[in-house]
């Protein structure tokens, strides 16, 4: 396994990386999203669907660019980076996983080709607690917390049925579904509770309990490289404002506690760096058993990230806690990333209990 970025994922990084800038930035876009609950404009969707983004999973017959996992944490490092707000980590990698291992390719078709050219936008769930019942082709219940539920043009549901799971494609806007905005830390994540009231629903698969740990190793897998990015650039943030503020007629940076925060900063953010590039090469290439393990690693000790940005804060200083400064958003983005689907510590737990199978067997 090479961690070492290709020629091609640098170029898809930079591209990515200047058309947030250009496009959606966080002045311009952003901060004026915190209060939509879509998170995104038809101009910066579209522009994603551009250059290949929204599609960068989706295989190449339906439009997309049959990259792999470690493609898409590129891209989701760079909208990490720039807290993007958009439904990408729902559409482009939950909503794309799920159809392509576990749908028809007959039932997937329009709604990957969608999914790739910008059209359709979707998101999955729940991915953990009580799911949803289906009854003769009509779903009843609750999926609490769904991401995107707003923005979505098409909800992809794990529902109970009979004695096994099975997977349905829900009309968004159908009467029955209904959202109600989630309380959260971090505004750049739409967040919602749905409620399901008879909603009719078309049957796409009947996914085993295995296929849905995948799908679930790959949510976190996702969103661990998007909180990479965020750790990553509110560090830089903060090291380059410590090289121009001066106290004393001196660089802050030159003093002794400054440095050891930045150090510090920058060890977390390297060690997380490789347990995520792990889990993206794992997602792909690795056995169920070993996937599983590299996803729950990166969720357990990535999970630390929002360290950096507490510590980031304090080398801004009191500038940093003001609602001006970018800094609160990065570590709002980052805390999001802590709670997603619980805390660290059980994932610790589980870390040591497959390594403890591991040794003995």
């Amino acid at each position: 396994m090479n961690l070492e970025l290709t020629d091609e994922q640098l170029a898809l990084r930079d591209t990515v990386r200047r058309f947030l800038a250009e496009k959606a930035s966080m002045a311009t876009h952003v901060r004026p999203m915190l209060d939509d609950p879509t998170g995104t404009t038809r101009e910066v969707w579209g522009g994603l669907a551009a250059l290949g983004a929204t599609g960068v999973l989706v295989p190449q017959e339906y439009g997309g660019a049959g990259m792999t996992m470690v493609e898409a944490g590129v891209v989701a490092e760079e909208l990490g980076a720039a807290l993007h707000p958009g439904p990408w980590l729902s559409s482009a990698v939950a909503a794309t996983r799920v159809l392509t291992r576990m749908a028809t390719a007959a039932d997937a078709a329009s709604l990957l080709t969608g999914i790739a050219d910008g059209s359709v936008i979707a998101t999955v769930g729940p991915l953990s607690g009580r799911r949803p019942v289906a009854e003769n082709g009509l779903l009843r219940g609750a999926i609490d917390p769904l991401p995107d539920a707003v923005a979505a043009d098409v909800v992809l549901v794990l529902a109970e049925e009979g004695d096994g799971v099975g997977l349905f494609a829900v009309d968004g806007s159908s009467e029955g579904v209904c959202a109600a905005d989630r309380t959260r830390v971090d505004q750049t994540r739409k967040i919602f509770n749905v409620t399901l009231d008879l909603v009719p629903a078309q049957r796409l698969a009947s996914p085993s309990e295995a296929d849905v740990q995948g799908l679930v190793d790959d949510v976190l897998i996702a969103h661990a490289a998007d909180a990479l990015g965020a750790a990553t650039a509110v560090m830089n943030l903060a090291v380059e404002y410590a090289k121009v503020r001066r106290q004393f007629d001196q660089p802050i940076g030159s003093f002794q506690a400054v440095q050891h925060l930045c150090v510090d900063m920058y060890e977390t953010v390297e060690l997380a760096r490789s347990g995520v590039l792990h889990g993206l090469w794992a997602a792909d290439a690795a056995q169920p058993t070993e996937r599983h393990l590299a996803a729950v690693r990166a969720k357990a000790f990535a999970g630390q990230l929002a360290t950096v940005a507490d510590k980031a804060i304090q080398v801004f200083g009191g500038i940093g806690f003001t609602w001006e400064h970018d800094a609160h958003l990065f570590l709002k983005r980052l805390l999001g990333w802590s709670a997603f689907l619980g805390g660290s510590d059980a994932y610790l737990q589980e870390v040591g209990k497959l390594l403890a199978m591991e040794t003995s067997g």
